[in-house]
């Protein structure tokens, strides 16, 4: 029979007076860092092993140890771990509970090691499992857009600046345009991946252990690349933490532009898409509505990120070397912005994968603006007439085709050689909407080809393994 865990705290031997009951509470994190555990077991093992192999254990004693550590982490699993505010945290939690049940060598396992290089090595551990996961979901919607832009590559839409009527271009490219964006949010992604996987363990409080460790082999267990070089800045040190928050701020930010877009196209003044009905809401009042309800609510999370960003950084501006208590506080912020960004990225993939355009009305809006009248100026470089000329020109040409409540390409030839004399009948395929965006047929252009090509390179940046 399993002894129960006793609750007395590791470190009463300097005190005199229990932990008031309020301060109790209040300084305990196992409510939320308890879901490091398999980190905080999987550290614990490598530690014990790296001790045997050192010599600093017998061999027996780590058996029992990874045996306990096994024991407690299954027992976690099912459900029947007793949690205990008053043991602080998730580490002294695990501890008392492996001493409750194998004695002795439980008492051994922190021998080398602080909850200071601990916490930090478990944050580190569960951040870039969580990285891995994340980055597959942000090649997941990655995938859903380069396929969208293949199937629309030759989908005519208006493009805009200012949110207004510029150029046209196609589906295709425009999600094209997001994907690059996400692109590089991956390539960052790895990079502070890179950064992240570097093992604080050994550095014990802050000065480094006495003992003979082997750092260089609880980093290979535990799959670092490196070990932290500094004791000091080993437990200390967040960046790690403020970069993915970083990261993710600038990710969410490009959702929320990507989720702005949607809101508007699917809205009935424009009605260019329609968002499946498992993505949306109705209204408790008005039975016609439709809300868009996910691509809203990304754009606000992306305010919840930034804010834990904000916290991060605030949270170490003040700090001296080495570890304060108030590196405690970096966890709910990181938790909750990895859960948001996991979540944002899942859903944003399985939407975007059922997404409906009406292409007619995409096409409709397009010939509507005056969105070929750059083509109609390049037209008239093309016959000689200087750019700043052509652009008097055509402004005068759409100053005309307002008043008539018309496009350009709807003009008789003749009303148009009223404002220049050289534009000829081959004019009009230049000012069609095919026309226009056929023409810009080069790298990064809108051209159907020029989007097909795109995307190719686009799937092939996708499966390369970093």
């Amino acid at each position: 029979m399993t002894t129960p865990a006793k609750t007395e705290k590791p470190w009463t031997g300097r005190f005199n007076q229990p932990t008031d009951q309020f301060v109790e509470a209040f300084t305990a994190s196992v409510s939320f860092d308890q879901r490091m555990y398999r980190q905080d077991i999987a550290g614990s093992i490598a530690h014990a092993t790296m001790l045997e192999a050192t010599g600093i254990l017998t061999r027996s004693e780590r058996d029992q140890i990874i045996t306990g550590l096994q024991e407690i982490e299954r027992e976690i699993e099912a459900g029947d771990f007793p949690w205990s505010i008053s043991l602080e945290d998730l580490h002294m939690n695990i501890e008392s509970r492996l001493t409750a049940r194998i004695g002795a060598s439980g008492k051994k396992l922190h021998t080398g090691r602080s909850r200071n290089d601990q916490v930090a090595t478990d944050v580190r551990l569960y951040l870039r499992q969580e990285i891995d996961a994340i980055e597959g979901l942000l090649r997941q919607l990655q995938q859903a857009l380069i396929t969208l832009a293949k199937e629309e590559a030759e989908t005519i839409m208006p493009g805009f600046t200012h949110l207004q009527t510029a150029q046209p271009v196609t589906f295709g490219h425009h999600m094209l345009a997001w994907n690059e964006m996400l692109q590089r949010d991956r390539q960052r992604l790895l990079e502070c991946r890179s950064r992240t996987n570097t093992l604080p363990l050994g550095a014990a409080a802050l000065a480094g252990t006495t003992y003979p460790i082997d750092r260089e082999m609880t980093a290979t267990l535990l799959g670092f690349e490196a070990i932290c070089s500094n004791s000091l800045d080993a437990v200390s040190d967040r960046d790690f933490a403020i970069e993915f928050t970083s990261w993710a701020s600038l990710l969410m930010v490009h959702l929320s532009r990507f989720s702005e877009e949607l809101v508007l196209w699917s809205s009935a003044q424009f009605d260019w898409v329609d968002l499946g009905d498992s993505f949306c809401t109705g209204s408790s009042i008005m039975p016609q509505k439709k809300n868009p309800d996910v691509p809203e609510l990304v754009r606000g999370k992306s305010s919840r990120v930034i804010g834990n960003l904000t916290t991060l950084l605030t949270l170490m501006k003040s700090q001296p070397l080495a570890y304060n208590k108030d590196n405690q506080e970096d966890k709910e912020p990181l938790f909750d912005t990895i859960d948001t960004v996991k979540g944002s990225l899942k859903v944003y993939a399985a939407m975007m994968a059922q997404i409906t355009l009406k292409r007619e009305k995409m096409y409709a809006s397009a010939e509507s603006g005056f969105a070929t009248a750059t083509d109609l100026a390049d037209y008239l470089v093309r016959g000689g007439i200087p750019f700043r000329d052509a652009h008097e020109i055509v402004g005068k040409s759409v100053s005309y085709a307002i008043d008539k409540q018309c496009d350009l390409a709807q003009l008789e030839l003749s009303e148009l050689q009223q404002f220049c004399a050289e534009i000829k009948e081959d004019v009009f395929s230049v000012l069609t909407l095919e026309g226009s965006v056929a023409a810009r047929n080069h790298p990064g252009g809108t051209a159907p080809e020029q989007v097909k090509a795109a995307a190719k390179r686009a799937i092939t940046l996708l499966q390369q393994v970093s």
